[in-house]
């Protein structure tokens, strides 16, 4: 990936107002003025901080807090540490073999290497040719593996674990001085480091070494401070002001609290705490659903806030009630729309972003994030049930109230963020059902969503049958970044060859369709919902997309209805495990466990696509960084507002 087109550039600044035009020239400015306090490695020995008197870690876990632990979940993080300590570990789809003496600067993908020296703010972190695939570069300077090690430290006091986090961590702090080299780049970053720094100390508590890693180790207090000023001087503003702001206040708040060793401490960290609040407010519809409406971006401002409010809530400052109601309607949003098999919907994107990891992460699954959720807020009495986690055990030590006031009942629509879940309600293999009818995104840039207005994604007993493709990628594959976003690669009806949404950029949205629910209802088993978007009121032929859907007695019928006759191409994405016998616009789908004939429109023309790449087409990407083949249904013709299309799915014979 070479350095953005000027036309980005031009589009990039027309979706910003006069303020944050004005702030980013600010900005700019004082990233100019900042080099000469840039720090280059082996030049930082007269480097002083302003220390505060006493240096004391106050939160630390109560005592036998590991006996707690279950033994799965015990066995599970102990694996997990060994097979790091072999130097192994798959980070975000790469399997990594080089941890036991890792180069933070070096791309595994690509094999470039970025240059540690370079002032950070003349470094162009978008460029793939100078730094390699950068999210692979950051993502193991979150030191998510070093939190692992540490957490199977305090199950088991084998120094060998301490030992190496120390390494790694003196290893880090002496290549990455302040402002030098690409991992200066990002708030976020800088935030995530600092709560994982936080658990570190807090589980090697014990250690007989520990004040030497952190308390008297110059090089650990420059790197606390210099994060703490890095975070108050820069943040995310105006038309980036999602959940990459959210982190950097809860990583602010997380190190001020943790670590309050520096004289402007304290300021700092009422500063996070009041734009934490702020920020979580404007970033959560009222139901609890974050704006991006990017599912696994839910569950990652989720964490940020819950691991922020418990820190702050041990510093003696506590978050307000407002926003600690907030947090507990984001964890019940998560519990409400998860299958019956706890994984999550796949709407928008999903870089499997994670705030804490103890144990060994789970991608396709919320039990974790449910477990903590369940530690920190409570669980109400519809959840559903949830593995106990490390995580969930050594955070809930920490926890001294529970959150009340909770829904009755489980909710299945949240009509602000135009979200709802058909659920089958006749005893059989439950039939899940996700509809999206609301905003395209959150603010001028929408960056995390998806052209996927009106497009359905179903599961039978947790199996993907129609499912949304996800993600795959964000930088260096511009073609498949583009795809995994199109109207045709989710399941909806794609008009005149055009996108529901027009975008300028990888994380860039220069228009955005926005879906409205006009109705939904539950009448005993049967379960409907209706809506429509305005996607398409542009160009020759304005025409509006309504979609009807109802679930019944295992049977799910889809009416789609255009409003003008025009040329469309509706697609129906099959997951990995299901294979189709299609007959002219019948058919019969199969997965291991079950079966579903289908009746497809009779009036469009039906096509297969697998792993096609002329045109892209048939293809599921099971987690960042990979993609499979898959069967794609796409018929094509034209439909006309005196001729609904159909398409019936028969999940119970």
């Amino acid at each position: 990936m070479s350095r953005q087109p000027l036309g980005w550039y031009v589009r990039r600044l027309r979706r910003m107002s006069p303020t944050e035009l004005i702030w980013r020239t600010r900005d700019h400015g004082r990233r100019t003025a900042w080099a000469y306090q840039q720090v280059r490695p082996g030049q930082d020995g007269d480097v002083q901080v302003p220390l505060n008197k006493e240096l004391t870690f106050g939160t630390t876990l109560p005592p036998h807090t590991a006996g707690a632990v279950p033994e799965e979940a015990r066995k599970a993080v102990i694996a997990t540490a060994d097979a790091i300590m072999a130097g192994k570990l798959e980070v975000l789809g790469v399997d990594r073999s080089d941890l036991e003496a890792p180069d933070w600067f070096r791309d595994p993908i690509t094999g470039r290497r970025s240059d540690p020296a370079q002032y950070v703010f003349k470094l162009n972190h978008r460029n793939e040719n100078v730094v390699g695939n950068i999210k692979q570069v950051w993502e193991l300077s979150r030191h998510h593996h070093l939190t692992q090690l540490a957490a199977a430290w305090y199950l088991t006091h084998d120094d060998t674990y301490a030992e190496r986090i120390a390494d790694h961590l003196n290893d880090w702090w002496r290549s990455n001085p302040f402002l030098s080299g690409v991992h200066w780049a990002s708030g976020i970053e800088i935030g995530l480091r600092l709560i994982s720094w936080t658990w570190i100390r807090r589980l090697l508590n014990d250690w007989p070494e520990i004040t030497e890693l952190f308390e008297h180790n110059e090089f650990a207090l420059r790197q606390i401070y210099w994060h703490q000023r890095y975070l108050a001087s820069f943040q995310s503003r105006g038309s980036s002001a999602n959940n990459h702001v959210i982190a950097e206040a809860a990583g602010q708040l997380v190190g001020t609290c943790a670590f309050p060793w520096f004289t402007k401490s304290a300021r700092w960290r009422d500063e996070a705490a009041a734009l934490l609040e702020q920020e979580l407010d404007a970033n959560t519809f009222t139901s609890g659903v974050n704006r991006e409406l990017a599912t696994d971006y839910h569950r990652f401002v989720s964490e940020l806030g819950l691991y922020a409010a418990l820190e702050a809530d041990k510093s003696g400052r506590p978050l307000g009630p407002r926003t600690w109601g907030l947090l507990t309607r984001t964890v019940d949003v998560a519990a409400a729309i998860v299958d019956n098999t706890l994984r999550p919907p796949r709407q928008g994107d999903d870089d499997e972003g994670m705030v804490l990891v103890l144990d060994p992460p789970n991608v396709h699954s919320w039990a974790g994030f449910l477990s903590l959720g369940a530690a920190v807020v409570g669980r109400a009495s519809w959840w559903p049930e949830i593995p106990v986690t490390a995580t969930g055990v050594l955070v809930g030590a920490l926890i001294d109230r529970r959150q009340s006031d909770r829904s009755a009942k489980r909710p299945d629509h949240f009509d602000d963020a135009g979200l709802t879940i058909l659920r089958s309600r006749d005893g059989g293999p439950e039939i899940w059902c996700r509809a999206d009818a609301g905003p395209h995104g959150f603010l001028s840039i929408a960056a995390h969503a998806h052209c996927d207005a009106l497009s359905l994604e179903v599961r039978v007993d947790g199996v993907d049958i129609l499912a949304d493709p996800g993600t795959y990628c964000y930088h260096g594959e511009e073609e498949w970044r583009n795809y995994f976003r199109s109207t045709i690669g989710h399941n909806t009806v794609e008009v005149g060859g055009a996108e529901q949404s027009t975008w300028g950029g990888p994380f860039l949205w220069l228009r955005g369709a926005k879906g409205r629910v006009r109705r939904y209802a539950v009448e005993g088993d049967v379960v409907s919902w209706e809506a429509d978007h305005d996607g398409y009121l542009v160009g020759e032929t304005p025409v509006t997309h309504r979609r009807h859907a109802v679930l019944d007695q295992g049977v799910l019928r889809v009416e789609d209805h255009l409003d003008a006759t025009v040329d469309v191409r509706m697609a129906w994405h099959l997951g990995p495990e299901v294979t189709v016998a299609l007959d002219g616009s019948r058919g019969l789908l199969e997965w291991p466990t079950g079966t579903a004939a289908v009746e497809l429109p009779a009036g469009l023309t039906w096509t297969t696509h697998r792993g096609g790449d002329d045109p892209l087409l048939g293809w599921y990407s099971p987690r960042f960084g990979h993609k499979v083949p898959i069967t794609t249904l796409v018929g094509s013709g034209v439909v006309g507002p005196d001729s609904p299309v159909t398409s019936t799915f028969r999940f119970r014979s």
